[in-house]
């Protein structure tokens, strides 16, 4: 079985920051390119950040400037550095990733919830 385990979400204050992690893992399942998406209550997933597998990063516009995304390849671990975070990012962040073997595989989610 493969799959992707995130970790790193809880409850910040505006102006604070997280690290999100997505870490795969299965018989013969290694990362290269991997999207973060988020969802907020009431609203569309949508997609945040990704990583391809030249390693070019691509940032959507409500986040640029704020989030890092990064790769350890080594440890097979896709990490999303939030700073600045403000409310509006509140939502459930989930990583994606296309295997060619695998297919479409999604983490579980982890709750960011951005709040004084």
């Amino acid at each position: 079985q493969v799959q992707l385990v995130e970790s790193g979400g809880g409850l910040v204050q505006p102006g604070g920051s997280l690290r999100l992690s997505c870490a795969a893992s299965g018989n013969g399942f290694s990362i290269a390119a991997m999207d973060w998406y988020r969802q907020a209550p009431g609203k569309q997933r949508e997609w945040v950040a990704g990583i391809a597998s030249s390693g070019l990063t691509s940032y959507a516009d409500s986040v640029k400037g704020r989030f890092t995304v990064s790769r350890d390849i080594a440890r097979n671990t896709v990490y999303l550095q939030m700073n600045s975070l403000k409310p509006e990012d509140t939502a459930a962040y989930y990583c994606k990733t296309v295997s060619a073997r695998y297919g479409v595989i999604w983490g579980q989610g982890t709750q960011v919830t951005v709040s004084s």
